[in-house]
């Protein structure tokens, strides 16, 4: 039998009631980071899934536990070791605030996570909705949670209209996820809310007849899943180019260069890279005598991101000088093919390095 609409009144009743039936019979009760759920291994996991999928995110998630199971082996870690277990991740930032935070609560709560909004709002990487998972999922403490799953479930429930960025949307949405908030079961609520945008209410085509909230949808009793909600006014993304050095040495090895420690890819390790051809020439010049009029272009790669995309012409040079000419120090290095896996790299430079050159 199909349920009855709900009311404004016992929206905050029914719908926990109605997705939390649905979430034990068709929830996920098997992510790693349940089993065992720590304080850490949530907040790992919630930094992970920022703007990035579960079934991306498990593999990394296992990874980075085995190297580093607990809070203070990750403040106690180098950033090399931090950023190559995060490397094709993406959203690096994220990595180097999570090191942060992780050195934080060494210095100031002993090792531990906070069980406190506040305290965890005044740490890297952490903000609201964030600190609300953490909270309900590491300790069933009632918090509410608005990511974007969330945002999208609530904005068709409901009936909101708006790119759910907005602040006067987002503010509307935040007292929405506050009066629903039930007082029991908040982990399972959160996981339910989580669960149902990932696998039911998905932006393209969501599953309406297996919806718990069906009945009580508005988008749906008004036919307008596919505008609800309003997609963020796109803007043509502008096209940038950078030429990126291939640079072998006699004996394999590849010459790295640290990026700086703002910016696009910051304090990883990546090719030397320039503007342009001519630019790249003059790099070259400070640092080898000849080579450069033999480099070999290969196949322009194309890496988007999400305010602009990257053109990158790579150039593959054999230098045939001792690796004295560059010594090793905090901002180049030689590295050999079997030294990569253990550096931070972005994700179009490890395919470069690993695709066979021209």
């Amino acid at each position: 039998m199909p349920c009855p609409p709900v009311s404004t009144s016992d929206a905050s009743n029914v719908i926990p009631e109605r997705l939390l039936e649905w979430f034990d019979r068709h929830g996920r009760h098997d992510l790693p980071w349940q089993h065992p759920r720590t304080p850490y291994r949530v907040w790992l996991s919630e930094v992970m899934l920022q703007q990035t999928q579960v079934s991306v995110v498990i593999d990394y998630f296992n990874r980075f536990v085995t190297a580093l199971p607990d809070l203070p082996a990750l403040a106690a870690a180098p950033q090399d070791q931090v950023l190559a277990l995060w490397s094709g991740l993406g959203y690096y930032a994220r990595a180097r605030h999570l090191h942060t935070a992780a050195k934080l609560c060494v210095q100031r709560h002993a090792g531990e996570l906070p069980r406190d909004i506040d305290a965890l709002l005044a740490l890297p990487g952490i903000g609201r909705s964030t600190a609300g998972a953490i909270l309900s999922q590491a300790w069933n403490d009632p918090a509410p949670i608005l990511d974007g799953n969330v945002k999208r479930v609530l904005c068709r429930v409901f009936g909101i209209d708006g790119w759910p960025g907005t602040p006067a949307v987002e503010k509307q949405l935040w007292s929405i996820a506050e009066t629903l908030l039930p007082r029991e079961r908040p982990a399972d609520w959160t996981q339910a809310q989580m669960d149902l945008g990932a696998t039911v209410c998905t932006r393209a085509n969501p599953d309406c007849k297996a919806c718990p909230l069906r009945e009580a949808c508005v988008a749906r009793a008004q036919g307008r899943t596919s505008e609800l909600p309003a997609p963020r006014v796109a803007q043509p993304l502008p096209l940038r180019e950078a030429h990126m050095l291939i640079l072998h040495d006699g004996d394999g090895r590849v010459l790295l260069e640290r990026r700086p420690p703002v910016g696009l890819w910051a304090s990883l390790w990546s090719l030397p890279e320039q503007p342009d051809l001519e630019q790249s020439r003059r790099w070259y010049h400070r640092h080898f005598q000849s080579g450069f009029d033999h480099a070999q272009p290969l196949q322009p790669l194309l890496h988007g991101f999400s305010h602009y995309k990257l053109k990158i012409q790579p150039l593959v040079i054999a230098v045939n000088v001792e690796r004295a000419v560059i010594a090793d120090n905090g901002q180049l290095r030689w590295t050999t093919p079997a030294e990569l896996s253990g550096l931070g790299l972005p994700a179009p430079v490890r395919k470069l390095l690993q695709e066979p050159k021209a």
